[in-house]
């Protein structure tokens, strides 16, 4: 298992129970070909530039292990979500 970090940015107009009923999608793709780990929900920031004519989104830094296929799958159900603005995924383990 591989050690991996995901860090969204997502819609700040979601009311709270969709922001925590996206999370939890996000958690049992996860969790489906790995382990989720500890989620740290930063709130609502500034953004660099607009994304779709928002000038804020909501962050959440999440931590996950999982086998190298899981994150392609991953990045595609997150691509077409409506609630994700944006999304990253980063290998912890990968050498620099």
């Amino acid at each position: 298992m591989t050690n991996y970090e995901l860090m969204l940015i997502l819609d700040p107009a979601l009311d709270d129970e969709t922001r925590v009923q996206t999370l939890e999608t996000v958690k049992s793709i996860i969790d489906a070909e790995g382990k989720a780990g500890e989620v740290d929900e930063w709130g609502v920031k500034k953004l660099a530039y607009p994304i779709n004519k928002k000038p804020e989104g909501y962050y959440v830094v999440m931590q996950f292990e999982a086998e190298p296929t899981l994150p392609k799958e991953l990045d595609r159900r997150l691509r077409i979500s409506d609630f994700v603005m944006r999304h990253l995924i980063v290998n912890k383990d990968e050498d620099n």
